[in-house]
């Protein structure tokens, strides 16, 4: 997976990318982002649009000077992790793990 950050100095924000590769999709028909940018709310979940070679990409534009957990969630019943975050914490819940995102 890659995240791709790029700053927009007009809006002191950055337009983040989110990508999911197709051998990690597996199969799955929608695919979605979730983490403290939306609450982790399903309801809010950023869908990420699914591209010509089975992979799935959205953008979010994001304060920067923080850091934010999230993960990505398959058919609202699988979560699994970006392999390109900047870092891991713990979940808090079993032996999961959430990316982190750092915006400077």
């Amino acid at each position: 997976m890659a995240l791709s950050k790029q700053f927009i100095k007009s809006k002191s924000a950055y337009k983040v990318t989110f990508s999911v590769p197709v051998e990690l999709v597996s199969g799955a028909t929608e695919v979605t982002v979730l983490g403290e940018f939306n609450g982790w709310d399903p309801l809010e979940a950023t869908k990420l649009k699914k591209q010509k070679d089975g992979s799935y990409k959205g953008a979010l534009e994001l304060a920067g000077g923080r850091e934010y957990q999230f993960r990505y969630l398959l058919d609202g019943e699988k979560w699994i992790n970006d392999q390109g975050a900047d870092k891991y914490v713990s979940a808090g819940v079993a032996a999961e793990e959430n990316s982190v995102l750092i915006l400077a």
